[in-house]
């Protein structure tokens, strides 16, 4: 019979081995595409959706709706999180920026506990929120593709280490922070810091925070996402709902995408 340690030590192995694979493929392709393209990758719920994936397994249906309101509200800190960054980002260095937009995302993550949020107030707070980091966010965006690097032998297992620790964190201590907060933390912002990571020091702040400025619009697909999986769970079931949010997440992406094809 195989012992609870060497069961609790295999099942996080499993989540960590899901999340880095995700997580690496989809920032691979966002290294390697223009600040639009690799926008509307980014503002994709990766990580979330490995978690929520971890979580469906280990937690009832109920669990997973409660849990879909909190990202869906805690969308907003990402959108702040993602101001911060392409503001500092234009005059300051990697570490500056990105740990200053950290921080004020764990700021604001930690605020959310202060109100009982239901869809219909988590949806006010992202209307708000993203009414004031679009415009604000505006000007920093440019286009074209990605300046050429060399990636070092260090990058991909950053990226592949550093996921995975956040998404294994959350769905260990699901059971002890409630669903609210799983669902806080499952949208951490992983893929769009590891992005940043390895893009800043070498393209520069400017061109790394263009990406960011490009995903406040498309990061609007992810609480619209989140908002659907917590409504369809009932009459589809978790993985149905899933599958739902993730089709609309993607949906979001891919009109911003004809949109902007179709005037150019």
């Amino acid at each position: 019979m195989t012992s609870p340690a060497l069961t609790f030590l295999l099942d996080l192995a499993l989540k960590m081995a899901l999340t880095a694979t995700i997580v690496v493929a989809i920032s691979v392709v966002v290294e390697r595409s223009g600040p639009f393209i690799g926008a509307l990758i980014a503002a994709l719920p990766t990580a979330a959706g490995a978690a929520y994936i971890i979580l469906a397994f280990e937690h009832p249906p109920d669990f997973i709706a409660a849990s879909a309101v909190g990202s869906a509200a805690a969308a907003a800190t990402v959108s702040i999180f993602a101001l911060i960054y392409t503001v500092l980002a234009q005059r300051h260095g990697l570490i500056l920026s990105l740990g200053v937009a950290v921080a004020v995302w764990f700021v604001a993550a930690a605020a959310l506990r202060l109100n009982a949020w239901t869809p219909l107030t988590a949806t006010l707070l992202n209307l708000v929120v993203f009414g004031l980091t679009v415009p604000l966010s505006w000007r920093y965006r440019t286009s074209g593709a990605p300046a050429k690097f060399m990636r070092t032998a260090y990058d991909i297992p950053l990226r592949a280490l550093t996921a995975a620790v956040v998404v294994a964190t959350v769905t260990t201590a699901s059971t002890s922070i409630g669903s609210f907060l799983s669902g806080v933390f499952a949208v951490f912002p992983i893929v769009m810091a590891s992005s940043v990571i390895i893009l800043h020091p070498r393209v520069g702040g400017v061109t790394s925070a263009s990406m960011f400025a490009h995903a406040q619009i498309a990061l609007n697909g992810l609480w619209l996402g989140f908002l659907a999986v917590h409504y369809l769970v009932a009459p589809l079931g978790v993985c149905g709902a899933l599958g739902v949010g993730l089709v609309v997440c993607v949906a979001w992406s891919g009109v911003l995408w004809i949109i902007r094809a179709r005037r150019k």
